[in-house]
């Protein structure tokens, strides 16, 4: 048994995750610290089977069905690579060519692209109170359906995205943290800055600074949530960061400074997000199919962003940072200056600085989607692992 790959092993029989077999994944803040574990060090076992060239295949047939119902490169392609990775084939549901246009409902379409699939991954950010309340519908219609007998199998849910939470992508990052610092032992008193930062578009999800302060409070490190005054985020969800660090010995601050967030910080994430209430506003101008008041929120947003133009990661915040090295995430595409926009989030020589590692960050997710797959279809992770090494097979036939 190769020594490395016994290491994962070993670790996953340390922690109790038996409960994530046959589940779900909505929430991060709605797994145990041990199920949160688990996905990373399948993640990196899976990682690693690659890199050795052992296929990973645990499928010989099956579906992951994606439906995006916001724009996506890295989390889009990140599914089909970890659905390819386990052996499964994509189909994506693109609702304009489907019967949804015909009135079909939720129960129905769920039930019927799930015939032979084990997977559905869904990415529905844009909307408050619509985005994980429609992927538990389609959890409870294909419940209901393989319960009906219908289904010879209930496909996994895997959350891309919501209005809330956005696990895959806060998880990867976290797992590229834990790398950079060599360990999650290594994590605790270290300073995260979740910031704001400043984009000449609008009513981008709250999503990621949510994600960003429900899962690093885990760790016992220092987040510190900043924003310009009305730029709030969900209430509970800060609640769920404060208990957190609670719980853990970290802590969790909000600030309305850029500066005092960046000083001393051994990570910065800059980022734009729309406010917390004028998303909502805007799902409910969409409900009531007010595409006047749209217009008008839109450029009323607009124009309160263009306030805030000196929200900006330069390099003087940079240099206030630890040691003035602090790791720069971003969830990607980031608005750099005079590179994608005239005034964004980030100057481009500190985006440049850090392209590299920002590309190794984005590479953890298909890892860590395929890990989350995995922990839900397979109910004994570490004698499946085993398995595929003993049975070698070459992922790449290169004699």
């Amino acid at each position: 048994m190769d020594a490395k790959l016994q290491s994962y092993i070993d670790k996953l029989n340390k922690l109790n995750f038996k409960d994530m077999y046959e589940n779900d994944f909505f929430l991060t803040w709605e797994k145990t610290d041990d199920e949160i574990e688990a996905v990373f060090t399948v993640a990196d076992a899976l990682r690693y089977m690659r890199e050795q060239n052992i296929s990973t295949k645990i499928f010989e047939s099956g579906l992951g069905i994606s439906l995006f119902r916001d724009n996506s490169t890295r989390t889009r392609f990140s599914f089909a690579s970890a659905c390819n990775l386990l052996g499964l084939e994509v189909q994506d549901l693109d609702e304009k060519k489907s019967q949804i246009a015909h009135g079909e409902t939720v129960r129905e379409t769920a039930n019927m692209i799930s015939f032979m699939a084990d997977v559905i991954g869904i990415r529905d950010d844009m909307y408050i109170g619509k985005g994980n309340k429609y992927m538990h519908d389609v959890v409870d219609a294909v419940t209901e359906g393989h319960k009906d007998g219908v289904l010879e199998q209930k496909p996994t849910l895997v959350n891309l995205q919501c209005d809330i939470d956005h696990p895959t992508q806060c998880m990867a990052d976290m797992l590229h943290i834990i790398h950079k610092f060599g360990g999650v032992e290594n994590l605790k008193g270290k300073k995260v800055a979740m910031s704001w930062a400043y984009s000449p578009s609008y009513g981008k999800p709250l999503s990621v600074p949510q994600g960003v302060i429900g899962l690093m409070t885990r760790f016992g490190m220092d987040v510190v949530l900043a924003h310009p005054e009305g730029y709030d985020v969900m209430p509970e969800v800060e609640e769920v960061a404060r208990k957190n660090a609670a719980a853990t010995g970290g802590s969790f601050t909000k600030t309305n400074s850029m500066a005092e967030a960046f000083k001393d910080a051994d990570i910065v994430y800059p980022k734009s997000w729309a406010p917390f209430a004028a998303m909502e506003k805007r799902t409910e101008l969409y409900g009531n199919g007010d595409f006047d008041g749209i217009d008008k929120l839109e450029k009323e947003l607009l124009a309160q962003n263009a306030e805030h133009k000196d929200w900006c990661c330069t390099e003087e915040l940079m240099k206030t940072t630890k040691d003035g090295k602090a790791l720069y995430l971003h969830c990607l595409p980031a608005d750099i200056n005079d590179v994608s926009c005239k005034d964004g989030e980030v100057e481009a020589s500190v985006f440049d600085r850090y392209r590299v590692p920002l590309y190794k960050e984005a590479s953890f997710k298909p890892y860590i989607i395929a890990a989350m797959i995995f922990l839900a279809k397979v109910k004994d992770p570490q004698a499946t692992l085993k398995a595929l090494e003993e049975r070698a097979a070459e992922r790449h036939f290169r004699k």
